[in-house]
C-alpha cells in the first residue's frame, strides 16, 4: 500500500505544479521555490513527518521534501548549538545533495558546451 501512497503524492505534487505552470505567469524556478517553501512550512508544524511515514519515498523524492530537510536539520541543530545551529543545521541535512548537485553541474559542463 506504501507504494500507491507513495505514486499518488507524487503524482499530485506534479499535478499541483502543472496547474500552476498552466494556469498562471510563474516560471518552474517560482513553483520550484514554493513547493520548497510548502515542504519548510509542512515541516514546521510536523505535517510533513506524517506524510513521510505515511508515502515513504513518494514524500522523499520530490522538491518538497528539500524544504523539509532544511527546516528539520536547522531545527535539531538549534536545540543543540542555539542561534548558530539554525545558519549551520540548515547545510546539516541536505549537504550530501547539494554537493553532488554541484559536482555533477561542474562535470556536465565540461562536456556540454552552452549556447549563446
Amino acid at each position: 500500500m506504501i507504494y500507491v501512497n507513495a505514486f499518488l503524492f507524487c503524482g499530485f505534487t506534479c499535478l499541483v505544479s502543472q496547474l500552476i505552470l498552466d494556469n498562471t505567469k510563474l516560471t518552474p524556478g517560482h513553483v520550484t521555490s514554493l513547493f520548497v517553501v510548502i515542504g519548510a512550512f509542512l515541516d514546521i508544524f510536523g505535517i510533513y513527518d506524517k506524510i513521510v511515514l505515511y508515502c515513504g519515498a513518494g514524500a522523499i523524492i520530490p522538491i518538497t521534501s528539500f524544504g523539509h530537510l532544511l527546516i528539520h536539520g536547522a531545527m535539531d541543530l538549534a536545540g543543540e548549538m542555539g542561534a548558530i545551529g539554525l545558519a549551520f543545521g540548515v547545510f546539516n541535512l541536505t549537504s550530501a545533495g547539494i554537493s553532488v548537485a554541484l559536482v555533477a553541474a561542474f562535470f556536465l559542463c565540461l562536456i556540454f558546451k552552452p549556447k549563446h
